[in-house]
């Protein structure tokens, strides 16, 4: 039969905590076989003072590295224990409230060694919310002092601070909360909750924590919410706020007004904004746009929640969950070792998603807005994938030439040259983006290039003919070539 270790909460302090079934089961327990997590508890104080004799780990605390070292000690030597008998062992609080060697006992217990049982008793975060005078049933998020570093906070809702047990400790919660709420955010910094005549609570602004003299192992800090607007530093969920803010009856009679239909041109807009940033390598100006595009998703999913067709939620799941399924080498066991298999994985994976039985369907797909230099690109790339394309880039050239001498030959019709000439011109693009998609060049970024080297070759020109006192619309167009010319050769130097 297996060995059963009873785990007893001693209540957070205050002996009008511990409930009678906990002290009756460390009261008839044999010293030998009733182990306390620590002895440094007002509780435990109280109970010496009634006879009680008892183990405790505390010599772990003084020769340990980590918290997570120490813990994991106590385990062991518990579990050695337990293969010689049953064992109470007396921990602060509640068991499941904060208690890291009670969560390694449950995982160390799945092994079949020993059984586990439970005198559950209330925690700390009870005596911090009645000393606090605050209800927690609007949300409470509780996050361990020392793993402060590790722990998304949310400014929405109240947050608890446990273990703010020194000054090295209070700096650290006092740097990552400033950044949320701010140095002037007033918080409440609670010692020996619940505990007579030890019990203290004080309201300070965030940057004073650290500056406190009575910071010890009963000491939390509880960080009201802070409102959306009040705040120095927005998060994502702030975001969501402002947007619904403005679409209600009481907001903005402008975003109020707006459908998809009325700004589907923004989305397009914002995404190149955010590409010419990146051309610029304006990393200041990157954050600015990618803001706008996040504000469009963030626009058009609440004029979709709105009506009950989807929200902000719904499109993180999607992707999220198309992230994972498209990288079945990272969160799956396949082995794929190189970026082009990667891709051939993922537009694997997206035709079976989309039920493309046809390449001409994955064509077909490809967005109609697109820019008409990438859609070309796209629809190569498709067509290349199955085998319909040249060996090399010389018969793309040649087809640029082929191209250019039909459009030359409908031009002399003058009657056909209206819709003929537009067909050849799109013609002899598409057979340079071709020559382009050989040569690995993206023909929006070349031709980009080519319009903004002409731009800066027409301003010098525009800036010669000011600097020598002619006057451009009178200049012939031999003397603007040389200027041309002039601006080519100080370029190219």
């Amino acid at each position: 039969m297996k060995s059963k270790i009873t785990v007893v909460g001693l209540g957070p302090g205050s002996v009008d905590y511990l409930s009678f079934n906990a002290y009756e089961k460390i009261s008839n327990t044999s010293k030998e076989r009733l182990f306390f997590r620590t002895e440094k508890h007002p509780t435990v104080d109280w109970l010496k003072e009634k006879g009680l004799t008892f183990n405790t780990f505390d010599a772990y605390y003084d020769k340990g590295d980590t918290f997570e070292g120490v813990y994991e000690n106590i385990v062991e030597d518990l579990a050695r224990e337990a293969e010689k008998g049953d064992l109470v062992y007396a921990v602060p609080g509640s068991p499941f409230v904060a208690e890291k060697t009670v969560q390694f006992l449950i995982e160390k217990s799945k092994g079949g060694l020993f059984e586990l049982d439970f005198l559950p008793a209330a925690s700390f975060v009870d005596a911090v919310l009645a000393a606090v005078k605050k209800d927690p049933v609007m949300g409470v998020k509780i996050v361990d002092g020392l793993q402060i570093q590790d722990q998304l906070s949310d400014t929405r809702m109240d947050t608890l601070i446990t273990q703010v047990y020194d000054r090295y400790t209070a700096s650290e919660v006092k740097l990552a909360i400033s950044e949320l709420f701010g140095d002037e955010h007033l918080i409440l910094v609670v010692r020996a909750a619940g505990i007579d005549k030890m019990e203290r609570i004080e309201e300070i602004p965030i940057y004073q924590l650290d500056h406190l003299d009575f910071l010890d192992h009963l000491t939390s800090v509880y960080v009201p919410a802070l409102a959306s607007e009040k705040k120095d530093k927005h998060d994502f969920f702030d975001l969501l706020d402002i947007m619904v803010r403005l679409r209600d009856e009481n907001g903005c009679p402008w975003d109020r007004k707006q459908t998809h239909e009325s700004i589907r041109n923004c989305m397009i807009e914002e995404a190149y904004e955010v590409v010419d940033a990146i051309d610029k390598k304006d990393y200041l100006l990157m954050t600015e746009e990618l803001g706008d595009v996040l504000l469009q998703v963030v626009f058009h999913s609440r004029m979709a929640e709105e009506k009950g067709i989807f929200d902000i939620g719904d499109v993180i799941e999607g992707i999220s969950t198309k992230l994972i399924r498209r990288h079945p080498h990272v969160f799956g066991d396949e082995d794929i070792d190189t970026a082009n298999k990667v891709k051939e994985k993922w537009d694997e994976i997206k035709r079976e998603e989309k039920l493309e039985k046809t390449h001409s369907e994955s064509m077909k797909r490809v967005p109609m807005s697109l820019p008409a230099l990438l859609k070309s690109a796209k629809i190569q790339k498709k067509a290349a994938k199955v085998g319909f394309d040249w060996d090399d880039v010389e018969p793309a050239f040649d087809k640029i030439r082929e191209e250019t001498d039909e459009l030359l030959e409908v031009l002399k019709e003058p009657v056909l040259s209206g819709r003929r000439a537009k067909e050849e011109i799109g013609d002899l693009i598409f057979a340079a983006v071709n020559v382009a998609r050989f040569l690995k060049i993206d023909p929006e970024e070349a031709l980009n290039s080519t319009v903004d080297k002409f731009v800066e070759r027409f301003a010098y020109i525009e800036s010669k003919s000011i600097e020598r006192g002619m006057d451009m619309n009178k200049m012939s167009l031999e003397e603007m070539d040389l200027l041309w010319e002039e601006a080519k050769t100080l370029k190219n130097g």
